[in-house]
C-alpha cells in the first residue's frame, strides 16, 4: 500500500503535467503564429474516432476566434489600402487636373505672344508680317512704277521743253529774218517810191 501511495501521486503528477503541457502547449499555438499553423496544431492534438477528428470544443473556439481576428485585421488592412488607393486616384487626377490647366495656361501664354489684336481680330505675328511685308513689297512696286512713270514723263517734258526752245528759237530766227526782210522790203519800196518821185 505504500508502494501505491507512492506510485498513485507520481502518477497524479505525470499525469497532470502532462495535461498541463497539452493545455498550454495549445494556448502558446492557437496565440501564435499562421492559421495555417494553427489547423496543423488542432489537427496533431485531435483524437480520432472511427473516421472523423474529435476536436476540443474550446480549441475550435479559439481557432475560430483567431480566424475572425485575423479576417478583421485584413479587413481592416483592405480597407485601409482601398483609402490609400482613392487617396492615391484622387490625387492622381488632383495632378493631372493640374497639369492640364498648366498645359492651357502655357499655350494660352504662346499664344498670345504670338498673336496680338489688330483691328478687333486676334492676329498671329507671323500672318501680321507676312501681310506687312506683302503690303510693303506692293507700295514699293507702285512707287517703283510711278517713280518710272515719273521720270520718263520728266525725260518727256524736258524733251519738250528742249524742242519747244529749239522752236522758239527758229521761231524768233525766223521772226529776225523776216522782220529784216520787211524792212529790206520797207527800203526797197522807200527808195523805188523815192526813185520814181
Amino acid at each position: 500500500m505504500k508502494k501505491i501511495s507512492l506510485i498513485l501521486p507520481l502518477l497524479f503528477g505525470v499525469f497532470f503535467c502532462t495535461l498541463a503541457q497539452e493545455e498550454s502547449t495549445p494556448e502558446n499555438s492557437l496565440n501564435s503564429g499562421t492559421i495555417e499553423s494553427q489547423f496543423e496544431y488542432i489537427y496533431r492534438v485531435s483524437n480520432n474516432f472511427q473516421e472523423y477528428e474529435v476536436v476540443k470544443k474550446a480549441n475550435l473556439e479559439k481557432l475560430k476566434s483567431n480566424i475572425l481576428d485575423s479576417l478583421k485585421t485584413m479587413r481592416v488592412q483592405v480597407g485601409d489600402l482601398k483609402n490609400a488607393q482613392i487617396a492615391k486616384t484622387d490625387s492622381i487626377q488632383t495632378i493631372t487636373q493640374s497639369l492640364n490647366q498648366a498645359l492651357e495656361e502655357k499655350e494660352a501664354a504662346i499664344e498670345a505672344k504670338e498673336s496680338f489684336s489688330f483691328l478687333g481680330m486676334n492676329i498671329q505675328k507671323t500672318v501680321y508680317s507676312s501681310m506687312m511685308w506683302t503690303l510693303v513689297t506692293v507700295l514699293a512696286g507702285f512707287l517703283a512704277f510711278f517713280s518710272l512713270q515719273y521720270f520718263r514723263s520728266f525725260s518727256k517734258i524736258k524733251k519738250a521743253q528742249k524742242d519747244l526752245e529749239d522752236v522758239q528759237e527758229e521761231f524768233d530766227q525766223h521772226r529776225k529774218n523776216t522782220l529784216e526782210r520787211e524792212r529790206k522790203l520797207k527800203r526797197e519800196l522807200i527808195d523805188a517810191q523815192m526813185g520814181k518821185s
